[in-house]
């Protein structure tokens, strides 16, 4: 079945084994509700880490019964993250999530070269797929949110986790765009050189699984008139599934765009760690985090 609305990802993991979510420092409204939804929808079992008091107190807030969810007490963010991570690591969780905890100390306890979930010269990158009602299927996009300018081995690495969340969508041979200013191959810009040799390197083989062409400005990847009228041919122009952004600074863009003025939802995660991993703002709605965890069960062993 190939996952068209992000909705969908709920009937498909109904049908699959329940995955265990770890949420670390999970003291929020909206992740202890989005995670109480997916407990309640059967797709998941929930630990909480975090302040049991204030946990308690949210889910009386919201009629929630805390008995739903293992809460482990841990009142420090710092203290929590890396507990979340230990549970992981212990084998006691399939998938990890974000609650309070501020950014840079979750991926501070991900990346702890010690008791951390990153294997050896693994590439950590963030993914996200959305839903935008003036666009025709979801996308599938990355990196927004980690890597600052990614060099080439890493919008490789980067192309590999969009090809491979594509497919557990259901999409059996993705068409991914490599994005540049230009559909133009200008020597001058690295990121149309890059996308010049990610495009090749799918010709090859190197790349498997997928459709790849790039450099493709975005109007190209995204609207078949503009392909045709720039005389664009091939399998990804004006149809991608999956876009490989230059830099964080226009994929950042381009997500908080399609959330905030095209009303796009989205699911997110990261990639690259020995589990996903829910990567969502502390400002992220509900809906949003219930995406995400959906994603990620759908992507995890």
């Amino acid at each position: 079945m190939t996952i068209t609305k992000l909705d969908q990802l709920f009937d498909v993991l109904k049908k699959k084994a329940k995955k265990r979510l770890v949420a670390a420092y999970a003291n929020d409204d909206h992740t202890i509700e989005a995670v109480s939804m997916a407990v309640d929808m059967g797709i998941i079992d929930a630990t909480l880490v975090g302040d049991e008091e204030t946990i308690k107190k949210v889910c009386a807030s919201h009629n929630i019964d805390p008995s739903k969810f293992r809460i482990v007490q841990e009142n420090d963010e710092m203290k929590a993250a890396a507990k979340a991570v230990e549970l992981i690591n212990n084998g006691e969780g399939d998938v990890l999530m974000k609650g309070l905890v501020s950014t840079d100390k979750y991926m501070r306890a991900i990346l702890n070269k010690e008791k951390g979930l990153l294997p050896p010269k693994a590439v950590l990158s963030h993914v996200t797929v959305v839903q935008v009602p003036t666009y025709h299927k979801l996308l599938v996009v990355g990196d927004v949110a980690i890597i600052p300018a990614p060099d080439l081995n890493q919008k490789v690495a980067i192309t590999n986790y969009l090809i491979k969340t594509a497919h557990s969508l259901g999409i059996e041979k993705p068409k991914v765009a490599i994005l540049a200013a230009t559909e133009l191959v200008s020597p001058a810009m690295q990121a149309c050189v890059d996308a010049a040799l990610i495009s090749k390197m799918g010709d090859r083989g190197q790349i498997k699984g997928a459709f790849i062409d790039g450099p493709l400005a975005l109007d190209v990847a995204l609207e078949k008139e503009s392909a045709e009228i720039k005389k664009l041919t091939g399998q990804v122009a004006g149809d991608a599934d999956c876009i490989l952004f230059p830099n964080i600074e226009s994929g950042n863009v381009f997500f908080k765009a399609c959330t905030k003025l095209a009303k796009g939802e989205l699911g997110a995660m990261v990639m690259g760690a020995k589990v996903p991993c829910v990567l969502t703002s502390r400002g992220d709605s509900v809906q949003s985090k219930m995406y995400s965890i959906a994603l990620e069960a759908n992507a995890a062993n």
